[in-house]
Parts: C-alpha cells; sequence; structure tokens
C-alpha cells in the first residue's frame, strides 16, 4: 500500500525501486526548473545529499517536464517511477508541483525530517501515476481576527496544505474582536482595532481573563506570505468582514457605525448587533481599505463576509430608514443587498470576484458574486440554481472548530458541534439533485476553522489535523476511489510524516 494522500485518480505499481543517492541529480529546463528547485531543496536537508538542479541531462536523474497533455488538465501530472529514473511531466508547472508532492510521499517519512536522517534508504518503489483533481477549490480558512496567529504559523499551514495539494489559504482578517491587516490610510484600524483589553471565559461567561489580546500582519509581512504561498500555488485569499462584524473597526472610527457612543473591540463572542452604517462615506470608507488590500493580494477573489448582520440598528435608525426610501430598496434585507453590491460592482471594476457567506443571497445575490455556503448547502444550491459559482462550506462537514471526538468532555473545549474525521471524508460537495450544468457551478469545498476558542497555534493544528488529510481527499479524488477504511490505513502511515515536520495533530482513536 502507497500511503499517498490524498490518493491519486490511478496508481499502477511496477517492479523495482528508485534509489536517490549521491549520484542523483535533478533534471528540468524552463518553467519547470523553480518546482524542481523547491522539491529538491525539501529534500537535501533530510537526505543530506546535494540533488542538484541541472537543465543538463543526466543519468540516474529525477526529471521534470512541461509538455502539453490534455488528459492532465491545469493541475494534473503524470509520475513514473523505475530503477533507472523518475519523470514528473504535466501541462503547468503547479501539475508538476503536486507530482512533487507525490513523489515525496514515496519516500520514507524521515524525508519530511528538519535534520539528517542517518541509516535511512532514500528508496521509492516503481510505480505509474497519473493524476488529475476533482475540483478547483480545495482549501482551508483560518480565522486569525478572534485569536491572532504567528506569521511563522502561517507560513507552516501553507506547507501542510501544499503538501495535501490544497490550493487555497482563506485569512479572516477582521472581526469584531480584532482587525489583523494593516491598512495605511487608516492607521487607527490597527493602533485601537487589533487590540482587545481582555477575552470573555468559555461561552460568555461574563467572566474575564484580564489579558490584552492582539496583533496584526503588516502589508510587508502579508507579501512576503503570499509570494511563499505563490510559489507552492496556494492562493491567499483575504476576507474583510462587512457589513456585520464591524466592532473592531467601528471602535477605530466611530463614525463608521449607527450609535452616538463610542465603542471597544469587542470582548465576547456571538453575533454583534454593532454593524456598520449604510452611508456612501462608509462605502467608501472600505472600498479605501479595499484598494489596499489588493494592492497586497493578487487573489481573484476578495471575500468581504457578509454573514450573521443583525438588522436591528439599522431598523431603529430614521437616518437608515430614509436611505430605504431613497434607494428603493424595500426593508433592510434589501439595503445589506445594496450595499453588497456595491462592493461587487467595484471589485469588479478592479477584475476581481466578490467572495461572500451565504446570507449575501439576501435581499437579492450581486450579479458577479461567487457563495460560500455555510449554513448546510442549500444557500449554495440557490445560488448554482441561479447560475453562481460556489464553494461548499458546511457546518456540519466542514466546521473544524467544532468537536471531533465524543466524548467531548475529553477534548479541549470547543464551540460544540461534533464533526469526526469519518463525516469529513464521506462529505460530497456535489448534491446528488445537481445537473451536470449546476454540478460545474461548485468550484469546491473548504474547511473552517474559527478561532473563539483556539488560542495557540498547537491547538490550531490539533482541531485541523488530520480532518483537513480527510477534506483533501474530498476536494482532489474522485469519488469512486474513496474508501474511509482504505484511507485510514495510508493516514496511519502519513501522521509518521506529521510527526517528523512537527505538527500538533489529534492521535487516531
Amino acid at each position: 500500500m502507497l500511503a499517498i494522500v490524498p490518493l491519486p485518480t490511478s496508481m499502477t505499481p511496477a517492479e523495482g525501486h528508485f534509489t536517490l543517492d549521491s549520484k542523483t541529480a535533478f533534471h528540468a529546463s524552463g518553467a519547470a526548473t523553480p518546482v524542481a528547485r523547491l522539491i529538491a531543496q525539501d529534500l537535501r536537508v533530510p537526505t543530506g545529499l546535494t540533488l542538484r538542479v541541472t537543465a543538463n541531462k543526466a543519468t540516474k536523474a529525477v526529471t521534470f517536464t512541461i509538455k502539453a497533455d490534455k488528459e492532465l488538465g491545469d493541475e494534473g501530472y503524470r509520475l513514473r517511477v523505475r530503477p533507472e529514473g523518475v519523470q514528473v511531466t504535466a501541462q503547468t508547472a503547479a501539475g508538476l508541483f503536486y507530482g512533487g508532492q507525490t513523489l515525496r510521499q514515496l519516500l520514507p517519512a524521515e524525508a519530511f525530517g528538519k535534520a539528517k536522517a542517518s541509516g535511512v534508504k532514500w528508496q521509492m518503489p516503481s510505480v505509474d501515476i497519473v493524476d488529475v483533481p476533482r475540483f478547483r477549490w480545495r482549501g482551508l480558512m483560518l480565522d486569525v481576527a478572534r485569536h491572532f496567529m504567528p506569521k511563522e504559523e502561517i507560513i507552516k499551514f501553507v506547507d501542510l496544505l501544499a503538501l495535501h495539494k490544497m490550493n487555497s489559504l482563506h485569512l479572516h482578517l477582521t472581526e469584531d474582536q480584532g482587525w489583523r491587516i494593516e491598512i495605511k490610510r487608516y492607521p487607527k484600524l490597527t493602533e485601537v482595532g487589533a487590540w482587545r483589553k481582555e477575552t470573555v471565559i468559555g461561552t460568555n461567561s461574563g467572566k474575564y481573563d484580564g489579558k490584552r489580546h492582539g496583533g496584526f500582519y503588516t502589508q510587508k509581512e502579508l507579501k512576503e506570505i503570499v509570494k511563499y504561498a505563490a510559489a507552492r500555488y496556494v492562493n491567499i485569499v483575504p476576507e474583510i468582514e462587512m457589513p456585520g462584524h464591524a466592532q473592531a473597526a467601528i471602535a477605530a472610527y466611530p463614525e463608521l457605525g449607527n450609535l452616538k457612543e463610542r465603542l471597544e473591540v469587542w470582548q465576547m463572542w456571538g453575533v454583534n448587533p454593532n454593524v456598520f452604517n449604510v452611508e456612501e462615506k462608509t462605502v467608501k470608507f472600505l472600498q479605501n481599505v479595499l484598494d489596499e488590500v489588493m494592492q497586497v493580494f493578487p487573489s481573484k477573489f476578495i471575500h468581504v463576509g457578509g454573514d450573521e448582520c443583525p438588522k436591528d440598528q439599522w431598523k431603529a435608525s430614521p437616518r437608515v430608514q430614509e436611505l430605504i426610501k431613497q434607494r428603493g430598496t424595500k426593508d433592510e434585507h434589501g439595503m445589506q443587498s445594496w450595499f453588497i453590491k456595491q462592493m461587487d460592482t467595484y471589485l469588479a471594476g478592479k477584475g476581481r470576484r466578490l467572495l461572500g457567506w451565504d446570507e449575501i443571497l439576501e435581499g437579492g445575490l450581486a450579479p458577479g458574486a461567487t457563495v460560500m455556503s455555510w449554513r448546510g448547502m442549500e444557500g449554495g444550491i440557490t445560488a448554482a440554481k441561479a447560475g453562481h459559482d460556489v464553494v461548499m462550506a458546511p457546518t456540519d462537514t466542514t466546521y473544524f472548530d467544532y468537536y471531533q471526538a465524543k466524548p467531548t468532555e475529553k477534548e479541549p473545549y470547543a464551540i460544540g458541534g461534533y464533526v469526526p474525521l469519518e463525516k469529513v471524508y464521506n462529505f460530497d460537495p456535489v448534491p446528488s439533485t445537481f445537473t451536470a450544468a449546476q454540478a460545474k457551478h461548485v468550484l469546491g469545498t473548504q474547511g473552517q476553522l474559527w478561532s473563539e476558542y483556539i488560542a495557540t497555534p498547537e491547538h490550531l493544528e490539533y482541531m485541523a489535523f488530520p480532518r483537513a488529510c480527510a477534506l483533501a481527499e474530498v476536494a482532489w479524488t474522485p469519488m469512486a476511489r474513496k474508501n474511509f477504511n482504505e484511507f485510514s490505513g495510508r493516514l496511519a502511515e502519513h501522521l509518521k510524516r506529521f510527526d517528523q515536520v512537527g505538527v500538533h495533530y489529534r492521535k487516531l482513536n
């Protein structure tokens, strides 16, 4: 059994092994060269081998080649291992990179170590692999707004996503409890909004820890993350929440809110009534923010949240009621739709696409919007049937802040819910009722790591893995190839790689 995660589309074993040794060279030219260098770089420390990358053909080489092959699409690859050499071929550099990740998984687990391993034979079994992903969107979301995570942890997540052939890291950067991205035009967003004086203990218990919490990423730091991720074919999708989940921004700039009294950055959890007002100047403020966000993140998709926006303050505001009449938006839901449409039009004019949680359907969906469906699959179904692209991210199968085992009292405190490994693995992002045309609108899926009760990198990794391994297979492997028992056997071997990397995963039962 070859313990490759996610499972490739097809694998045919052959006779013999290829051995990495002091004579092995990596052969590549043109656009294939950066990929060959990355894979060689990852293997040099644990193997202690030079593994030079050369454009000159060599005997006993690992060869990376880009060539036309329509069967592979944009991210597929072919991997052929024989005693005399290894060939990785793809139509694109991304495909080559994924072939390189499979190549690494054919080696002993020590190949993922941080120090030179002694006494290990660096052999790969002979095999023919043809591999093409099922979905275009394969990712995870990190909520760094409720609890700040260091830059180094995000870099580590990029590496782990890449290892599993996942290509999207969604960073939830703003919340009621913290604003995490430097905006040069509006410095108070981080001077004030990035810090809360303390944090509630448990589920809004009324007791607080008395510890100031916060932090933010400079634009320089975020650009470094984006560059690092791009080299590993991971797209960073930024999220700037609006019009709800806005208290940190309102604490920094009170004129963005609906009340006269000054607010602090929120110290509690849950749905917050303090939302952005709907004045033109507030829309412009947020569009100015998005301008700087787009300078940092080249992502085609820009996430604007749109979820959990209570309308109570709008209902109580004579000014908002006046604007509803002026704009002909019918009601408060229509006003939220108006708000999102302003952003959709603005982003489209910049060559970007708006992405939002499924509440953006309420009051009418903006023309160019893509829906991330979290309250079950219904929002995604509605959007896809209306011709919109969707990312399926339902709570009951992709929320990794939920408990992953019973009895829950033996697990770290979580927000609730129960999403065990097998449930994640058996998830199908395409509803069985969909036509082929509707199914094409399902871009893929991602796992959510909301951080109300996840305060450290170690806890974050515990909640993410190995469930993210299961979701990687959901997103990559053909449905007909999937089998949970067989996956469990491969996963047990795969976790030995995590031991080498230093991932704080949850042990299998």
